[in-house]
């Protein structure tokens, strides 16, 4: 699903963005609700970025990357945690393109997660290049998120991985 978000465009950086878990819902321009087998996931896009709210049996998950007034966790390049009988990781990068290789790269993702039926994307005013995008998938019992944050005034698009499920046994 694409939108237009109405809103200005607030998360004008790349190194502005932090990472929380465990946050309350933050008010939301646009929402998706998913159900991927027994998990319930929403998708939502903030002003600031994005949040996903999983829930299951086993518990629950809340994930939040945007600018947060007053937050003292800066985007971390991976987190790996245990959270009951799950386990979370996550994973974030930054890229630094060419103007003409961050417009493609820009169209390219939209197209992805407005043709995907668990893919939420906005798109905010003022540029047809500043976008939060987020694709959500189960396999294999866990639930996986990719979430992709533009800024084209930078040339910088953040890409993150996010991985939740029930902890595997370790091989024999």
């Amino acid at each position: 699903m694409l939108t237009t978000l109405k809103t200005s465009y607030t998360d004008t950086r790349a190194a502005d963005l932090a990472w929380a878990l465990g946050r309350e819902p933050l008010p939301a321009l646009a929402v998706l609700d998913l159900e991927l087998a027994d998990a319930q996931v929403q998708l939502r896009l903030l002003g600031a970025s994005h949040q996903v709210l999983l829930e299951q049996d086993q518990g629950s998950c809340s994930e939040t990357v945007a600018c947060i007034p007053g937050s003292s966790t800066p985007l971390p390049l991976g987190v790996a945690k245990r959270m009951g009988d799950w386990e979370y990781e996550f994973a974030a990068r930054v890229e630094t393109l060419s103007p003409g290789s961050f417009a493609g790269r820009a169209q390219e993702l939209l197209a992805l997660v407005s043709d995907h039926p668990n893919g939420l994307a906005g798109v905010f005013p003022g540029s047809p290049h500043a976008f939060t995008a987020m694709l959500v998938q189960r396999h294999e019992g866990q639930v996986h998120w990719r979430t992709w944050h533009a800024y084209p005034q930078e040339g910088q698009l953040v890409a993150t991985r996010t991985r939740v499920g029930v902890r595997l046994p370790a091989p024999a």
